[in-house]
């Protein structure tokens, strides 16, 4: 057997139940992503996937199950472990929570700093690089409200790259935008894991998006997740 067929998941869950609070909201959950994999996590609204994705990222504990991400126990995470697990993850959430009252570059250095970058000229060149990649290289200058809610998304989205991510959870990123919009924001999640190979998962409830950008689906449904071929619309 190859290396490669048995490189080891950047996440893996195992029997894991997911908690929001006191309530289970899914139970017997079994997953794992792969280096270069592009995942869809669909259901209703209140059908867990946000309460998953906090825990992936350690917003809420794992109580139950074994899970792994980028190489962290989540239960054994602490919280002095916590902002090294989520420097390797990149993290897209719905609302921008962009500072508004600095620029879009001190927005990102603001982040560099937080995570343990110190020399000035380094965080210029990431920070360049990343604005680049989502095609706003020539917006740096400008403040968060200077430009439009897609724009706003695309810096988010160089925020989660500015540590070179070893996995990009979404939450929603297009759940305040217009369709049009829409799909210029997964049009460019799609490219970063066509060029970089970084393993994306995605929660969504809007499926037209699924059959735009096709991807792996897992479905939270009835308290359960499980694997789906397609979807019905």
């Amino acid at each position: 057997m190859s290396e490669a067929n048995v490189q080891a998941p950047i996440l893996s869950l195992k029997d894991v139940q997911i908690y929001q609070d006191q309530s289970l909201v899914l139970s017997d959950v079994n997953m794992e992503v792969h280096a270069g994999e592009y995942v869809y996590l669909i259901g209703k609204t209140g059908s867990g996937k946000s309460s998953l994705l906090k825990t992936l990222y350690g917003d809420l504990p794992l109580r139950h199950g074994q899970g792994w991400v980028v190489g962290y126990d989540l239960s054994k995470l602490t919280w002095k472990k916590l902002p090294a697990l989520r420097r390797r993850l990149g993290i897209v959430f719905q609302d921008f929570n962009l500072l508004t009252d600095r620029s879009v570059f001190d927005n990102l250095k603001f982040v560099l700093k937080a995570t343990g970058w110190k020399d000035k000229e380094q965080m210029e060149v990431r920070i360049n690089y990343v604005l680049e990649k989502v095609g706003l290289g020539t917006k740096g200058f400008k403040k968060p409200h200077e430009l439009s809610g897609g724009e706003q998304q695309r810096i988010v989205i160089a925020r989660a790259l500015l540590n070179d991510p070893e996995l990009i959870l979404a939450d929603e990123p297009t759940g305040n935008l217009d369709p049009e919009t829409s799909d210029d924001i997964i049009r460019l999640i799609r490219n970063l894991n066509k060029d970089t190979g970084t393993p994306i998962v995605m929660a969504t409830h809007d499926y037209t998006i699924l059959e735009k950008f096709p991807g792996r689906i897992l479905n939270c449904q009835q308290g359960k997740l499980v694997e789906s071929e397609s979807i019905e619309m």
